[in-house]
């Protein structure tokens, strides 16, 4: 089992502001798996911030 490390977590508003998305388009990309990992914590959903950045690094790579 892994061990739970120091890491910022964050809320849908504050990633859609990351993303420049709105939380609308965000959503949408949660229920279709096509944005970034994500989990829910006692009824909300959070992401790490690491996995946001890790998912922005991931679509530059494709595209070169």
């Amino acid at each position: 089992m892994e061990s739970i490390t120091a890491m910022k977590l964050l809320t849908l508003d504050e990633v859609a502001e990351m993303l420049r998305k709105s939380p609308a388009q965000c959503r949408w990309m949660r229920h279709n798996g096509t944005g970034p990992k994500s989990a829910k914590l006692g009824g909300r959903v959070v992401y790490r911030e690491q996995d946001v950045i890790d998912w922005v690094n991931q679509a530059f790579e494709e595209n070169n």
